[in-house]
């Protein structure tokens, strides 16, 4: 088992920033992605972005690109998302995840492993 532990999350205006964090403990050698998603009130869950964790390759979908990034402390299990120019359509809760495969963390996130407890990020416009 792998549990994941958000922080980070809050309340900022438009075109500020906020960074979450996600520690990971357990049988971490199972995982080889970690990712985050988001579920905005009456939407259903989405991809935000993704990272292979032997090798550090990361993805992001087009609706955050080159305004989010993500990363990773090995020495402390904790990936994080630094989320900059953020816009109210960016409200939503966000959720930590890991899974032995990145194909599943990318495209099949139904099927994906382990899941943090969330944290809500709001932007106000």
């Amino acid at each position: 088992q792998v549990q994941l532990v958000e922080s980070g999350g809050g309340l900022v205006q438009a075109g500020g920033s906020l960074r979450l964090s996600c520690a990971a403990s357990g049988s971490i050698f199972s995982i080889n992605a970690m990712g985050w998603y988001r579920q905005a009130p009456g939407k259903e869950r989405e991809f935000v972005a993704g990272m292979r964790w032997t090798g550090g390759t990361t993805y992001y979908s087009d609706s955050v690109k080159g305004r989010f990034t993500i990363s990773r402390d090995n020495a402390k299990n904790t990936v994080y998302l630094q989320m900059n120019n953020l816009k109210p359509e960016d409200t939503a809760v966000y959720y930590c995840a890991a899974d032995p495969s990145t194909s599943t963390m990318r495209y099949r996130g139904d099927s994906i492993a382990y899941w943090g407890q969330g944290t809500q990020v709001t932007v106000s416009s």
